[in-house]
């Protein structure tokens, strides 16, 4: 099943989509040029959005946690991915210790966890799960929304290493397990915890990725930068595929400070956005995101169409933008340019999510929410929320066939999705501490 992209402004992106097939030699050599200067992150997933007349990324997460909601028949791609992502960090490594999130009563995360260290397992990897969760103090087994079992043990810190101690869980016995590199699934957004610090295994990815550090300001203004150089050649205007964005900092819900500047880049992001919508005939009514610069689980997200949105907000509206994953407090945001997604199935709107290993696309799912418009963010609780795989891989176009043939859509899914990779690759050289 594949969404049905349902509006009448598809002229531009199918002109788009046939500019990427048209240029698919060109596009991928291009790709293998850019993968020799900048080292792809060892993982990763793209937020699209599809609106008819622009395929946009709007985020992208370094440390994903949806391998569960992928396509089982394209294990074998993750798994390839995966040899090809270890040999690069590590190339002697034959144990790999996996540290997830804390919040260890979601079952769909934790099920995630098991397909992630599946697919390591069968890259050749032996693979522990360790907890840094103060809750943690022995091995707990747990168990997944559909009964797979997750084994996850207390880690210990000895100099500067981690490890997991020889311990028993019932009457099994479990060695001692000292790993060459460490795998964080964990987005540290509280912080980077002291037990992370200063060790001398590999982290992957790097402490500097998590969003104790990170800013999504700085990962747009490096797509800017890629977009600019990919839509220069294959001739395209670079808006088709890249959001307008703005940052205010210094913003405090709560006190109410920061509301001018806010409102002031709202209204400038709109009227730009007007300018294109004019230039394409787009009939919608322009809107944008406004969301905290750093933290997921789309906590502290806004749909904004006025700059009397943001003037005033009620009591309830300013708790919510105010505090994010973790309860930390929202000082600077990010306003992106909103991009409808015009896919539906069913009548629920959908948004697809690339993910990556290394410089590979390993496969994705649609993000389907019936509780959601639009324009609003997708990725927000709701018993709504169903997880679509893709039927096919995001690497195979057919270009005898139409533009918007599936294969092909799947494919400029994929290469937008890289695109938005390659920032990430850009982002993290120009933060890491040996680079400054």
């Amino acid at each position: 099943m594949v969404p049905h992209l349902t509006t009448a402004l598809n002229g531009p992106l199918l002109s788009l989509e046939k500019s990427m097939l048209d240029a698919m030699p060109k596009i991928e050599h291009w790709f293998r040029t850019q993968w020799l200067e900048h080292a792809a992150p060892f993982y990763a997933s793209v937020d699209l959005r599809n609106a008819g007349f622009k395929l946009a990324p709007v985020d992208t997460n370094l440390f994903p946690g949806g391998f569960n909601n992928l396509n089982p028949d394209f294990l074998h791609l993750s798994v390839q991915a995966a040899m090809v992502a270890v040999e690069k960090i590590c190339p002697e490594a034959s144990r790999l210790l996996i540290i997830p999130e804390n919040h260890t009563r979601n079952t769909y995360y934790l099920r995630n966890v098991v397909e992630l260290a599946n697919i390591l397992k069968q890259a050749g990897m032996e693979v522990r799960i360790g907890s840094i969760s103060p809750e943690i103090t022995e091995p707990t087994l747990l168990e997944t929304h559909d009964g797979q079992p997750l084994l996850l043990e207390p880690v210990v810190r000895q100099g500067n290493r981690l490890s997991l101690p020889a311990s028993k869980l019932g009457d099994t016995n479990l060695s001692a397990f000292d790993s060459c590199a460490i795998l964080l699934n964990n987005d540290l957004s509280g912080g980077i915890p002291d037990i992370l610090k200063d060790l001398e295994q590999d982290l992957i990815p790097p402490l500097y990725a998590g969003w104790s550090t990170r800013r999504k300001s700085q990962h747009f203004s490096a797509y800017n930068r890629v977009a600019k150089e990919f839509s220069t050649l294959l001739g395209i205007d670079e808006w088709l595929l890249n959001p307008y964005f703005e940052t205010c900092g210094e913003i405090d819900f709560n006190a109410r400070t920061g509301e001018d500047c806010l409102a002031a880049k709202v209204e400038s992001l709109l009227e730009k956005i007007r300018i294109k919508y004019a230039e394409y005939g787009v009939s919608q009514e322009p809107f944008v995101i406004v969301k905290a610069n750093a933290g997921t689980y789309g906590m502290g997200i806004m749909t904004v169409k006025s700059p009397d949105d943001v003037r005033g907000l009620n009591r309830k509206a300013r708790n919510k933008m105010s505090v994010i994953k973790e309860g930390l407090e929202v000082t600077e945001v990010i306003i992106q340019e909103g991009v409808y997604t015009f896919e539906s199935i069913n009548d629920a709107v959908a948004e697809p999510v690339v993910y990556m290993m290394d410089h590979y696309v390993i496969g994705g799912f649609y993000r389907v929410h019936t509780g959601r418009g639009i324009d609003e963010n997708l990725n927000a609780p709701g018993s709504q929320f169903v997880p679509l795989a893709f039927e096919k891989p995001c690497t195979l176009p057919d270009c005898a066939g139409a533009p918007d043939a599936t294969p092909n859509r799947f494919y400029a899914y994929g290469v937008v999705a890289r695109l938005a990779l390659l920032a990430a690759a850009i982002e993290l050289q120009e933060q890491d501490p040996l680079n400054q």
